[in-house]
Parts: C-alpha cells; structure tokens; sequence
C-alpha cells in the first residue's frame, strides 16, 4: 500500500512539473505576468497621502461617483466626472497635474484608474477606501 502511495505521489509531482514545463511553453505564464503588471498600474492611496498631495497642490483630483452621490459632497477640490463618462482620451493632461481618482468605496475609482493607467502607459493613483475613508479618517466635505 505504501508503494502504491509513493507511485501516485511520484506521478503527481510529474504531472505538476510537466505542467509549469508546459505553461511556459505556451505563452500561459505571460498571462499571469500581465495580470500583476494590470493589478499594479493603479496605487491605492491613503487618505493621508491624499492629503499631502493636495497641500502640495499639483493634483487633479476626480470624482466618479453618480450625481446623486456627489450631491452628498464631495472632496474639496474635486471635479466631477461619473465613471460611464469616464474616458481618459478626453482628459487633458497637459497641465501635468497628477490625476488622482476616488469614489465611494475605492472599486468605481480602481475601475477609472485602470482605463487611465493602460491610456498612459503610466501608473494611476486613485482613494483607498474612497469618501467612506476620507470622511471616517474627519476629512472636509463640501455640497456641490
């Protein structure tokens, strides 16, 4: 019985390495490549680098909340463009100000960031946590 347990584990440990042999060959580990650089083009920010990004003053910071949510206040600062009216190529850039996104929660922004991030080519910086952390961690919030 052990024999026969030591042969399936043997033949387990084949088809595993044959496996990673076999993924590298065709292409399938590019994929996982590709998903850590995707996953790491948008930096999650704290509120309180947030902060010090806006005391230095050279941010454009973007809400893409609903109008219905932005009525409830935003961000000091803040312009307003709702994630389905988001498209990075109708940014304009030019003034080198560094965007920064926030939403809600932080997954709508981590969605702009995205489209932002593979429009560049460069990393996208966007509100860990959104307004939910920004007003937990008593930032100010001004009504539109």
């Amino acid at each position: 019985m052990q024999a026969r347990t030591a042969i399936i584990s043997i033949m387990a440990a084949s088809l595993c390495l044959a496996g990673c042999t076999s993924e590298a060959a065709t292409g399938t580990a590019e994929a996982s490549t590709t998903d850590v650089i995707a996953e790491s083009s948008v930096v999650d920010l704290s509120v309180q680098e947030l902060v010090a990004l806006q005391a230095d003053g050279n941010i454009r910071l973007i809400d893409v909340r609903r109008d219905d949510e932005v009525a409830e206040g935003v961000i000091p600062g803040a312009e307003h463009i709702a994630l389905g009216n988001f498209d990075p190529a109708n940014l304009d850039l030019s003034d080198g100000r560094e965007v920064v996104l926030y939403c809600r929660s932080g997954r709508r922004s981590g969605i702009a960031g995205e489209r932002l991030a593979e429009h560049t080519g460069e990393t996208a910086k966007h509100l860990a946590g959104g307004i939910i952390a920004w007003r937990k961690a008593e930032q100010p919030v001004v009504i539109p």
